[in-house]
């Protein structure tokens, strides 16, 4: 058996090999690698009464190669994502998955408590929760009868 490379848009012409061209353009074509190059995982920020939460997708990527951190009113989310070298005597006949290194960064509003930022990873997904400052919340004003 042998495996041979998926192409997507089979059949439809010159419009396959331009994309076929744009995609040989990412490989180190001496080792059947990508290339390495940026990243942007997948993003989603949540607002709830307490809080911001940013989610990001960072599949098969290790905790220690993550790095968050807040400079002047930003919150940075870097890293890079690493390819595993295959074992002695194999090699890599068609690779997608490329070495990247990624940045991410979200202006933090100054209602915000930058000292109560805390991120958890788990399952390829990093959760960053930012809390909001007593003030930005939500209040009810009530009101008098004169």
């Amino acid at each position: 058996m042998e495996l041979v490379r998926w192409e997507p848009f089979a059949g439809f012409g010159d419009v396959r090999s331009v994309f076929n061209d744009l995609f040989d353009e990412n490989f180190d074509r001496s080792s059947a690698r990508p290339s390495t190059s940026k990243w942007y995982p997948a993003v989603d920020v949540l607002e709830s009464k307490e809080s911001y939460l940013i989610r990001a997708e960072l599949p098969g990527m290790k905790r220690e190669d993550i790095k968050v951190e807040v400079k002047d009113g930003t919150l940075v989310l870097s890293g890079e994502r690493k390819s595993e070298k295959p074992a002695e005597g194999v090699e890599y006949r068609h690779a997608e998955r490329s070495n990247a290194k990624f940045w991410r960064s979200f202006s933090l509003p100054e209602t915000v408590k930058q000292e109560g930022i805390e991120a958890t990873y788990k399952d390829g997904i990093l959760e960053i929760r930012v809390p909001k400052a007593e003030e930005a919340k939500p209040r009810q004003i009530e009101i008098s009868v004169h």
